[in-house]
């Protein structure tokens, strides 16, 4: 049986830097109405940076 969406929509995640999608993961919609930043590994840049949700 497939996942419902619901209050936790799938997301992906943008470098700052390289403006490579590097990570996709999930948020509540109640609790983080606005687009999340988070500080992880960027893979190209071969060090920690600012990485966005994008759309």
């Amino acid at each position: 049986m497939a996942k419902k969406e619901g209050n936790r929509p799938t997301i992906t995640l943008a470098c700052t830097e390289c403006k490579r999608r590097n990570y996709v993961t999930v948020k509540n919609r109640v609790n983080d109405r606005d687009r999340i930043e988070l500080r992880k590994y960027c893979r190209w840049d071969r060090r920690h940076t600012v990485h966005r949700e994008t759309r």
